[in-house]
């Protein structure tokens, strides 16, 4: 396992990753077994509790997410071409945040259940609902495979200045 460099609006040319479209996987081996391990970890290591294969620049569809509070055991979770085949027309607000966008947290508003299906780390085809955070995980992190950063889902003035407070607190970091 390794600890991947993880992708930022802070520059532009990640961006210009992060905005692409990812492909469908073929088929679960090992190599993609090893990527999913690499983003289970950079995801651990950030941290943070869901993280998207384009995030580490690998314009493949899979993520991965753990769920667990502080001081449980973890749960990591694997998704290979995940897809919402149903959504509420209820809707859940949630203060989100990403690592892409790191230290930036606003309120977006999502289905509060869908359903999904997606092969696990094994290739095996699953299907189950989601609702509350595991819903609002999955679906921030399905944009992610579409080229689309929960900051898209906000205000143009919001969004500028998002990316705007990330740029600036990079360039003192790397001061």
């Amino acid at each position: 396992m390794a600890i991947r460099r993880i992708l930022t609006v802070a520059d532009p040319a990640d961006v210009a990753v992060l905005k692409q479209v990812s492909t469908p996987v073929e088929q679960v081996d090992d190599d993609l077994r090893a990527l999913m391990d690499d983003l289970l970890q950079s995801m651990y290591d950030a941290p943070g509790i869901g993280l998207a294969a384009p995030q580490v620049g690998v314009l493949k569809r899979v993520l991965v997410m753990d769920l667990a509070r502080e001081g449980e055991e973890p749960q990591p979770r694997f998704f290979v071409n995940p897809e919402v085949t149903w959504a509420s027309e209820e809707n859940f607000l949630y203060e989100e945040g990403c690592l892409s966008v790191p230290e930036i947290f606003d309120g977006v508003e999502r289905p509060a259940r869908v359903k999904l299906t997606y092969q696990d780390y094994d290739g095996e085809r699953i299907e189950e609902d989601a609702e509350g955070l595991y819903a609002v995980c999955i679906q921030h992190e399905i944009d992610h495979l579409e080229g689309v950063l929960f900051i898209d889902r906000l205000s143009r003035l919001k969004r500028e200045r998002a990316v705007k407070a990330v740029r600036k607190a990079a360039m003192r970091e790397a001061a």
